[in-house]
């Protein structure tokens, strides 16, 4: 019971830190670290343990399955070179650069858990990132970020598991890593594509007989990351690869008709569990942070004797994989900014933009949950069953290097913004128009080809009433996106809206009051109150979304 307890408190916990954080001025993710401490100093006393592994294999595979399900694949494809510049060859630098440093810092921990820590360290967090911006970034350098998250979580997290395996074992070779590398990544995306089409197939046959009630579709899909990842380690292959490439396959799939309540509810249900696992995460990383400093203090006397070293070394870790990711990104910029010159193209960005645009990504290269779910993994004892190296002040660097990453982000991202140069609104409007235009023109021939037969005279003239009546909306929504001005139409179809929004939910909201009177006078039996408000709630679900 008390492990139950605990759950329930720290769920709690979490959807208060939500609202909490309405009115304190601090990252989402850097309040829930606070609090997690407090609730674990003694008067409170929640104590939560940790099974590394059960804890990677709880919080890892469904937070990157929903980052690839949710990924633009268009952006994707356009920013694929600096993503995998980002993502793998910035991932290798990192590790090679930071684990020297590292183990030029620590000389009594050994190269390769110096590696370790290091590949652990690389990937970034974009969530935490969109929690301190509040979605002020301009698109591009947003899906910039997603991109790189994506891939880099994929690529440090298995290089994070070559390293932790020559620790445990004390053999590594470079050679025979980089081909196992390559063979167990590989392994690892087709099982995941294999998996996510062959439970696409299986939704599509379900569906095809009828069974399209959303609960079970959305229950596969919850089941599938953890899935993909476990057949992946199961055959020695990268289970996180795998749980990337399930959800970047499952986003084409989910694309099946007659899923739209399928596809509503799994919306609901992943945004509830990735704000769940994020918020989690980082509340256990406050709860662990007492234990882990007084297990690196040991029994010394002196606490900030031992403390003020400890501080030292996440500052100067966390510079270091500063500066690496600086050079980097300029050098990036500065070399595909010539190679375009050269291919006759105009830069992305130029002169004090790209200088602004390489401090943001720089800055923006925040350490979060996947972070943090990794080093947890540490494992506690070695292969010859002595004590993993100095796992508590690993475990306390990469939680400090977060707890910075965290800080200034929130201090320097405000102020590097408006330095950056905005997203062209009008021309993304004028896009977005011409898309809706070549949709509403579709729907406007189907209607004009629609050659149902009518029984009787009174079924022809409902039929021609209801066919006019949609070609004239549709085609109402069509001029308006062809004669108005960007801004215009955007003012425009923002107050009709608004108007149309707030109709619609008053007549909803009237309708049930008014099933409410009629229930309140036994006019109606609780069967039939069920139903007719199962079919209101689904109508507002609708025009929320909308």
């Amino acid at each position: 019971m008390q492990l139950l307890y605990t759950i329930l408190i720290m769920l709690l916990v979490v959807s208060g830190t939500r609202i909490s954080a309405q009115f304190i001025p601090l990252p989402l993710p850097i309040l829930q670290i606070l609090i997690g401490a407090l609730l674990a100093i003694p008067v409170l006393g929640l104590h939560v343990r940790l099974d590394p592994e059960l804890f990677l294999l709880l919080f890892i595979p469904p937070l990157l399955f929903v980052d690839g399900w949710r990924m633009p694949k268009g952006q994707f494809r356009k920013l694929r070179t600096p993503i995998l510049f980002l993502a793998f060859a910035l991932v290798f630098v990192t590790i090679l650069g930071a684990g020297y440093f590292i183990h030029w810092l620590l000389p009594q921990v050994p190269l390769a858990a110096c590696f370790a820590l290091a590949a652990v360290l690389s990937p970034t967090d974009a969530v935490a990132v969109s929690a301190i911006t509040h979605g002020r970034l301009p698109n591009t350098l947003n899906n910039l970020l997603q991109g790189e998250a994506l891939m880099n979580d994929a690529s440090g997290l298995v290089a994070f598991k070559f390293a932790v395996a020559a620790t445990l074992t004390g053999v590594f070779s470079f050679a025979d890593a980089s081909l196992q590398f390559v063979l167990v990544a590989a392994g690892g995306l087709l099982i995941g594509m294999a998996l996510s089409y062959l439970l696409g197939r299986l939704r599509a046959w379900m569906i095809a007989r009828g069974w399209e009630e959303p609960a079970p579709h959305v229950l596969l899909m919850l089941l599938l990351p953890f899935a993909a990842y476990v057949a992946a380690e199961h055959l020695g292959l990268s289970g996180i690869l795998s749980a990337v490439a399930a959800g970047m396959m499952q986003s084409r799939l989910d694309l099946l008709p007659r899923q739209t309540t399928t596809r509503l509810l799994n919306r609901g249900v992943w945004a509830m569990l990735e704000f769940t696992f994020n918020g989690l995460i980082f509340l256990l990383l406050g709860l662990q942070l007492p234990d882990i400093i007084k297990a690196v203090m040991g029994e010394s006397a002196d606490s900030w004797h031992v403390l003020l070293p400890a501080l030292g070394y996440v500052l100067a870790v966390y510079a270091v994989l500063m500066l690496l990711r600086f050079v980097w990104v300029y050098c990036y910029w500065r070399t595909s900014g010539m190679v375009r010159r050269w291919r006759g193209k105009s830069t992305r960005f130029a002169g004090q933009s790209r200088l602004a645009l390489t401090a943001v990504l720089t800055v923006g290269g925040v350490r979060g949950a996947v972070t943090l779910a990794g080093v947890m993994s540490l494992p506690l004892l070695l292969n010859n069953g002595q004590a993993f190296p100095e796992r508590d002040l690993l475990i306390l660097i990469a939680a400090g290097v977060i707890l910075v990453s965290l800080l200034v982000a929130s201090v320097l991202l405000p102020r590097l913004l408006p330095l950056l140069p905005q997203d062209n609104v009008a021309r993304q409007e004028a896009e977005l128009n011409r898309h809706r235009a070549q949709v509403l023109e579709a729907a406007i021939r189907c209607l004009e080809n629609d050659e149902e037969k009518a029984t009787d005279t009174d079924s022809a003239i409902a039929t021609a009433e209801i066919r006019a009546k949609l070609m004239s909306e549709y085609r109402d929504l069509l001029e308006r996106t062809r004669t108005r001005r960007a801004e215009e139409s955007r003012e425009y179809q923002r107050q009709a809206d608004q108007m149309e929004y707030r109709m619609r939910l008053q007549a909803l909201r009237t309708q049930r009051l008014e099933l409410y009177r009629m229930r309140k006078d036994n006019q109606l039996d609780d069967d039939m109150l069920a139903e007719i408000l199962r079919d209101l709630d689904n109508a507002e679900a609708r025009l929320l979304k909308g």
